[in-house]
C-alpha cells in the first residue's frame, strides 16, 4: 500500500489545513503579539472570514462538480447593490435579504444555463426579463425584479423543448460575467456607492460581535453544515460528486448532467448571495467596487481545504479553514506592520501553492 494511501485512510490528510491553521496562527502571535491575540481581533478574523467562507462553501461544490466560478465577487458586488436599492426603496431587512439572494441565484442560473448550452433559452429569459422590469420601473425596484424574475422563469418553462446545443466552458463564461456583473453593478449605482437611508437594526447587527460569535459566523456555520450534509448524504451531492470525477462515467449511470450542472452553480451561487447579504452588513452600504479578488480567496480556501480542481473531491469543514487561514494571513501581516503589497504577494504566493499542493494530491492518487 502508498504511503498516500496510508495517510489518507488514516485521515492525517484532512488534517493538514487544521495543522496549517494552527501553525499561521501561532507564527503570527509570536510575530505580533497582543494586538493580533485579543479576542477583538479574533471576532474581527471571524467576521472577515464570514464573508469569504461562506462563498467559499458555494464554490466548493462548483469545484467538486468539475466547473469554477470566477466571477464570485462580481456576483457579490451586485448581489449587494441589489440588496442597498431595495432597503433605499423604504423596505426592511428581510426583503431586501431575499432580493440580495435571489439575485445570487439567478447569476448562477445564467452561469448554469450558459455552461450546459442553452444560450438561445438564456437570451430570450433576459430579454423578457429585462422587458418586463423596464415596464414595471415605476412600481419599485423590490416588484419590479421580482416580476422580471418570475417572466424570466415562465419563458424558460416555456422553452424547455428548445434544443441545448452550444455548452461553454466554466471558465470563459463565468470571466466573462466577472467583467459584465461588475458593470453592472456599477450601472446600479451610476458608479458611485448606493446608501439607504434608513438604518435597519437587523441588518446592522448581523456584522456586530455580539454574544458567543457574531450572527454573521453562526450564518456561516449553518451554511456550512447543511451543504456539507447534503454534499455527503443526498442523491444530488453523489450527483455532484460523480460528475466531477467522470462525466462520462456519471452519464452512463443515468445522471441528467445538465440539470445537475445547472442546480450545483444556482445553489453556489446562492451561497455568495448570502455572503452578499453579510457584505451589505459589513459595509452599511451597496458598493459596486467591493469584494475584489474574492473568487480567487474562495478558490484558494476550497483547494487549501482539499478540493481538487479537477473535480470529484472536496471538503465543507476542510474550506472553512482554508477561508480562516487566508483570513489570518490577511490580518496577521496588517498587524505585524507590512505594507498592501506585501499582502498581496503573500496571497498569491498562498494561491499557486495551493493549486501546487492540488496537483501533488492529484499525482499521489490512484487515477480516476
Amino acid at each position: 500500500m502508498k504511503l498516500g494511501d496510508s495517510l489518507s485512510k488514516l485521515g492525517l490528510r484532512g488534517a493538514g489545513p487544521l495543522l496549517g491553521l494552527v501553525v499561521t496562527w501561532v507564527l503570527f502571535a509570536v510575530l505580533a503579539g497582543g494586538t493580533f491575540t485579543n479576542w477583538s481581533n479574533q471576532e474581527l478574523m471571524l467576521l472577515q472570514t464570514a464573508v469569504v467562507g461562506t462563498a467559499a462553501v458555494g464554490a466548493t461544490w462548483i469545484i467538486v462538480s468539475g466547473g469554477i466560478d470566477l466571477s464570485v465577487g462580481a456576483n457579490i458586488a451586485l448581489s449587494a447593490m441589489v440588496g442597498s436599492m431595495v432597503m433605499r426603496d423604504g423596505h426592511g431587512f428581510w426583503l431586501a435579504a431575499i432580493a440580495t439572494v435571489i439575485t445570487g441565484c439567478v447569476v448562477g442560473w445564467l452561469i448554469g444555463a450558459l455552461v450546459v448550452g442553452a444560450l438561445l433559452r438564456v437570451l430570450l429569459v433576459a430579454g423578457a426579463g429585462a422587458l418586463l422590469v423596464w415596464l414595471t420601473a415605476g412600481m419599485g425596484s423590490l416588484w419590479s425584479l421580482l416580476l422580471g424574475v418570475a417572466a424570466g422563469a415562465g419563458v424558460w418553462f416555456a422553452t424547455a423543448r428548445l434544443r441545448q446545443s452550444l455548452p461553454l466552458s466554466p471558465f470563459i463564461v463565468t470571466l466573462g460575467l466577472w467583467g459584465a456583473l461588475r458593470g453592472i453593478a456599477k450601472g446600479l449605482g451610476d458608479d458611485q456607492p448606493m446608501i439607504y437611508f434608513e438604518a435597519d437594526e437587523t441588518l446592522s447587527a448581523l456584522m456586530l460581535p455580539e454574544g458567543l460569535l457574531p450572527p454573521g459566523v453562526w450564518v456561516l456555520l449553518i451554511v456550512a453544515i447543511v451543504a456539507s450534509l447534503l454534499l455527503r448524504r443526498s442523491v444530488f451531492g453523489r450527483h455532484v460528486v460523480a460528475i466531477g470525477s467522470s462525466r462520462e462515467t456519471a452519464r452512463l449511470c443515468g445522471i441528467n448532467l445538465p440539470k445537475t450542472e445547472l442546480r450545483v452553480y444556482m445553489l453556489g451561487c446562492a451561497c455568495a448571495g448570502i455572503a452578499a447579504v453579510m457584505q451589505l452588513s459589513y459595509l452599511s452600504m451597496g458598493d459596486p467596487t467591493t469584494a475584489q479578488g474574492y473568487e480567487l480567496k474562495a478558490i484558494a480556501a476550497a483547494v487549501i481545504g482539499g478540493a481538487s480542481l479537477a473535480g470529484g473531491e472536496g471538503a465543507i469543514f476542510g474550506t472553512l479553514l482554508g477561508a480562516l487561514i487566508m483570513t489570518v494571513v490577511d490580518n496577521g501581516c496588517t498587524k505585524v506592520g507590512l505594507d498592501n503589497w506585501v499582502q498581496e504577494v503573500v496571497t498569491g504566493v498562498i494561491i499557486v501553492a495551493a493549486v501546487a499542493l492540488d496537483r501533488w494530491r492529484q499525482s499521489k492518487s490512484p487515477a480516476k
